[in-house]
């Protein structure tokens, strides 16, 4: 078994982190700890600790979906992709999303256009913007995820609405 680990600084500004994070020296601890919402510490999101669920796709892991220091709406996990199925149709929400394939192929939708998709590619979607994964591959498509809406922002709305 392969396992990946993300640096919490590269996570951090995958969540949306701000240069003001950068700033902390210049804070003491006590004002710092007052900005962390009640109940979340720095941890270990433990694989063991997830909430596993079967789908018929496959399998769905969430590590942790609310709200942190700077953003809301956080959902992150991993998903296992059965061959020649996806999760759900090419989809657009209002929260940015980063995709990263662990294992497996596949294929990424970007708006109305196709691209494969591998091991060690990453996808961005802006809020609103059409995207999906496909497993088009022979083996199980694993992927991790990040979507959120940052804090201090204003919620993007549907420009097709």
């Amino acid at each position: 078994m392969i396992r990946y680990v993300v640096p919490f600084s590269l996570a951090l500004c995958l969540l949306g982190c701000s240069p003001a994070v950068e700033d902390n020296a210049a804070q003491s601890a006590d004002d710092i700890a007052a900005k962390v919402p009640a109940g979340l510490e720095t941890q270990i999101l433990s694989a063991k600790n997830a909430k596993t669920s079967a789908e018929q796709w496959g399998r769905f892991t969430e590590y942790f979906a609310g709200e942190t220091e700077g953003v809301t709406d956080l959902l992150s996990g991993v998903a296992e992709i059965k061959p020649g199925m996806e999760i759900h149709p090419p989809h657009k929400h209002a929260e940015e999303e980063f995709l990263m394939v662990l294992e497996g192929k596949g294929t990424w939708t970007l708006g109305d256009k196709e691209f494969p998709a591998e091991q060690g590619d990453m996808l961005y979607s802006r809020a609103w913007d059409v995207h999906n994964i496909s497993n088009t591959g022979d083996t199980v498509l694993k992927f991790v995820f990040w979507k959120w809406h940052s804090k201090g922002t204003k919620r993007p709305v549907d420009p097709a609405q």
